[in-house]
């Protein structure tokens, strides 16, 4: 076992909303919080505090009590953050959905969460109020935050300046936020995280991301994904930072803005570095503001870190975590230079990490020098969620009895205390940082008549990015080619879950007990070398909303 090369963190024993806002003084309330990078409109700190607690007075006001279960589907913007922290000011959670969602993943995620209410806005209102209808949630209970008719406000909500109500909870036990994960394996399930989760990670990153009020973020990457919502959006709320929202990812867009707003701090994934590095309008633009490009949600390889940062001239950082883990446990400080940016740098204050031998369980001892043999990552600390909703079983598989979490993921780590994942054991698939459960796929692709059977791994295309490929068995004379399977199983999921390559093969190799043999799949693509042709840069980064 290691422990974090930092002190321990000190957590507040304080709700999200205490935490964030509590200790905002004069100075801080004429400060920007955030700016509406599609229209400029900006919000001030003392109008985010006063328009959340608006918001959390008018639920309150309709019926919504603490426990209660809210779903938000809505892209990156100032409403999200004034309806995601009046819920918590309610006492509420909040299942953040993903906005590329279809109706029907938008209901599945609604049941099993229990959610009465969903808030959205009026381009997602189709989705939204199919996945209503679907769930029994009554127009009045479907908020349009930008408004729509026979629906409420975001407007409506604010008009009725309801006072915010008393509420008592247990930091520790309370959940604020149930995003969805498929954690190592299988179908997403809701990953209960608790304000004291959400609390203590935003304490344990600041000792790595050195973000300050002086400090302007370009907010792309999606505040439904637990990335967003804490790095960049209750972090920067805690920092007092300036936060320039994009609704969906658009290279000249992204470019703009960080160049008109001088952002000092990019937060990326893979694929963004991706277009930072090649694409050639980059140079089109002043990106001299830019001091920090921050990477995660997948692996950053080094050679592309260090291609952003000769091109954009700033440094480049990673991260690493997990939704089960609020999300960050490891990350390269910025003060750090001698390590490497291939790594995931250090544990954050407060987690304790260790390696495990993935054939016996035993522990590995780190070395004196140089780094130690590769074994599963297991992480204890208080960003560790409480656990799988309603999946007790899914919960014992990932969070063992003494509290530590088996990420699935395999890492080194060196006498420095600086770890490198080198594998994965978990099925998942990283398709530019959003989750893709090769279950979902199969079972999708079990749907279809002409196939008889089906699996679904992750390759890497040419700029080195995993995305999903189906191997097909088709059934006796059928005829499907691969267009017909890729736009069939397009029809069935969001877009970043479509199958991006198909192989047909005559049978799945599968072990006695007749679990998928995936890495006899990997083999094959080893050995054939397949990559499939890539897509244009802006849907090369984090998907359209």
């Amino acid at each position: 076992m290691t422990l974090s090369t930092y002190p321990d963190a000190v957590i507040p024993d304080l709700s999200v909303y205490d935490f964030l806002f509590g200790s905002l003084d004069a100075d801080d309330r004429d400060r920007i919080a955030l700016v509406d990078g599609t229209t400029g409109t900006e919000t001030s700190y003392g109008e985010l505090v006063a328009r959340v607690n608006a918001f959390a007075g008018s639920l309150a006001q309709r019926g919504v009590k603490p426990g209660d279960v809210l779903g938000l589907l809505c892209p990156n913007s100032p409403a999200f953050a004034i309806a995601f922290h009046g819920i918590l000011r309610a006492g509420a959670t909040v299942t953040p959905i993903n906005s590329l969602y279809t109706p029907e993943e938008i209901a599945s995620q609604l049941t099993d969460a229990s959610a009465r209410w969903l808030l959205t806005v009026s381009p997602l209102l189709p989705a939204a109020h199919a996945a209503a209808t679907a769930t029994g949630i009554t127009d009045d209970h479907l908020v349009v935050l930008d408004g729509a008719p026979g629906h409420p406000s975001l407007t409506d909500l604010l008009a009725d300046q309801a006072t915010p109500p008393v509420v008592t909870i247990d930091p520790a036990t309370a959940i604020a936020v149930l995003p969805y994960s498929s954690g190592t394996t299988g179908r997403p399930k809701g990953v209960m995280l608790s304000h004291r989760n959400l609390v203590a990670n935003v304490v344990q990153c600041n000792a790595s991301i050195g973000l300050t009020g002086h400090d302007t973020v370009l907010a792309v990457l999606p505040f439904f994904h637990i990335y967003g919502l804490t790095v960049l959006l209750n972090f920067a709320i805690k920092q007092r930072a300036r936060l320039v929202t994009m609704p969906r990812f658009d290279l000249p867009e992204f470019l703009r803005l960080a160049q008109d707003y001088r952002c000092t701090w990019l937060f990326i994934a893979p694929p963004i570095a991706v277009a930072l590095a090649k694409h050639p309008l980059v140079d089109q633009f002043d990106l001299s503001g830019v001091k920090v490009t921050f990477s995660g949600a997948a692996p950053l390889d080094g050679a592309l870190a260090k291609a952003v940062e000769a091109r954009i001239g700033c440094l480049v950082r990673q991260g690493y975590g997990m939704t089960e883990l609020s999300p960050v446990s490891h990350a390269i400080p910025v003060d750090r230079d001698d390590i490497a940016p291939s790594s995931i740098g250090l544990a954050v204050p407060s987690v304790e990490c260790r390696l495990i031998d993935t054939e016996s369980g035993e522990d590995i001892v780190p070395p004196e020098e140089g780094p130690s043999r590769p074994g599963e990552l297991l992480c204890r600390g208080p960003n560790v969620m409480v656990g799988y909703l309603g999946n007790p079983e899914a919960t014992a598989a990932t969070l063992d009895a003494d509290g530590w979490l088996h990420t699935g993921d395999v890492a080194t780590v060196d006498a420095s205390g600086v770890y490198r994942i080198v594998d994965r054991l978990k099925e998942l698939i990283k398709y530019k940082g959003y989750q893709v459960a090769p279950a979902v796929l199969e079972a999708v692709l079990l749907g279809h008549p002409l196939i008889a059977d089906a699996a679904v791994i992750g390759f890497h295309d040419v700029d080195g990015q995993e995305v999903p490929k189906a191997f097909v068995v088709l059934q006796p004379q059928a005829m499907l080619g691969e267009d017909d399977i890729i736009a069939y199983v397009a029809e069935h999921v969001a877009r970043h879950e479509k199958v991006r390559a198909v192989e047909f093969i005559d049978g799945v190799p599968k072990s006695t007990s007749g679990k998928i043999l995936r890495k006899d799949l990997r083999a094959r693509e080893t050995q054939s070398g397949a990559a499939p042709v890539p897509e244009s840069v802006p849907s090369a980064a984090t998907p359209r909303a």
